[in-house]
């Protein structure tokens, strides 16, 4: 009897702690530049996400391109991000462009388009690739591809 009782005990808490589904992923928002200097420009940006489950997991960024004006310029890479359990919550996608790299990338059309952004005071930024949820042993990919213009300050 006593068996049976610890059984359904145990059996009582995993079922209830279990992935029900995904966590939601909503959108890629709020990207902006951080900093521009002559060698590097930092951009971020959130990835937001709702989680309905008891229990948090990890996700990863490391595949995610980012674009600026035609020109893939970077990678986001970061740590494993901890997701909390039963919240809303959103993960930091930051990027360091070497702004030698962006020069090296297609020469001419490019500096045709940061002429261009530099006169209409904007820039076309867009992230692209998958973002990887991982808990126990499931695991979910999202795919991400956002674009945005982005306002230059002179």
């Amino acid at each position: 009897m006593k068996k049976l009782v610890y059984f359904l005990l145990l059996f009582t808490i995993t079922w209830s702690c279990s992935v029900k589904k995904p966590p939601v992923f909503i959108k890629v928002d709020d990207i902006k530049v951080l900093s521009y200097k002559n060698d590097t420009i930092r951009l971020q940006a959130n990835a937001y996400f709702k989680n309905e489950n008891d229990i948090g997991g990890k996700i990863a960024t490391d595949e995610i391109k980012v674009i600026i004006n035609g020109a893939e310029v970077a990678q986001v890479s970061s740590d494993e991000f901890k997701v909390p359990a039963r919240k809303n919550f959103f993960v930091p996608l930051k990027v360091v462009v070497p702004a030698k790299k962006v020069f090296e990338n297609n020469k001419q059309n490019f500096l045709e388009g940061l002429l261009n952004s530099l006169l209409n005071k904007s820039v076309k930024v867009q992230f692209v690739g998958d973002i990887k949820y991982k808990v126990f042993g499931y695991s979910n990919i999202y795919p991400i591809n956002q674009t945005e213009e982005i306002k230059i300050k002179l």
